[in-house]
């Protein structure tokens, strides 16, 4: 499997609304983004999963200045370093929420919104339900 077909197959998994990646048959890693290969032990006998899409906020910013034109409408937006429950970490946009309600270690759930392509992304939404 190429590089492009891997991450077809995980633009495929995020139009279904799944989130998928990627485990280790040969040494049981988890990995995402997705290789051809394992990232531990090298071996290429990987299976794809798909995610109960939960996780913990690691760290995050706000960013209050743009980078660029197609942003400009979202400022500020906050982006997370999410601690997914399976054992790998994703850079998500956090949305639905004041930026200042989000915290280290705050449960988040993982959905899929329009990216600025239009196609479906994964997210971050702060699940209240999971809180203190």
């Amino acid at each position: 499997m190429t590089d492009a077909s891997s991450a077809a197959t995980f633009r495929a998994g995020c139009a279904r609304g799944e989130l998928l990646y990627q485990r280790c048959a040969a040494c049981g890693a988890v990995q995402l983004h997705t290789r051809q290969r394992c990232g531990h032990c090298h071996a290429a006998s990987l299976d794809w999963l798909a995610s109960r899409r939960r996780g913990i906020v690691y760290s995050h910013t706000t960013v209050q200045r743009a980078p660029s034109a197609a942003f400009r409408t979202r400022v500020p937006y906050v982006i997370a370093l999410v601690d997914v429950d399976e054992g790998f970490r994703l850079m998500l946009n956090v949305v639905d929420c004041a930026p200042a309600a989000v915290a280290i270690g705050a449960p988040v759930r993982i959905e899929m919104r329009d990216g600025l392509d239009g196609a479906p992304w994964p997210h971050a939404v702060l699940d209240v339900a999971r809180g203190d």
